[in-house]
């Protein structure tokens, strides 16, 4: 499956980096660190397809927004993980 819009193209992208670089993340952070930016980075995506394949442009629009949370999700997560030197920028 893909999708055409170059939103989700650059956010699957991300969600692929992110799956990349908290593979290295300790295996204690299984359950958390890793299990929750993997989820966030993932809805990303998740949301801008999903909003796609509505029938009106509002719904669209709010799948949008529902996106841009899970992407600052994950943006703080990065931010926590590299705080804590499990990656750096």
């Amino acid at each position: 499956m893909e999708c055409n819009l170059q939103v989700w193209k650059l956010a699957h992208q991300l969600t692929l980096d992110v799956y990349q670089v908290s593979s290295n993340f300790p295996s204690s952070e299984k359950y958390g660190l890793i299990s929750q930016v993997r989820r966030s980075a993932s809805s990303v995506p998740t949301n801008i397809i999903e909003g796609q394949g509505r029938e009106y442009k509002k719904e669209f629009i709010q799948f949008l927004y529902i996106a841009k949370g899970s992407l600052e999700e994950a943006n703080y997560q990065l931010f926590l993980a590299k705080d804590l030197r499990y990656i750096t920028n």
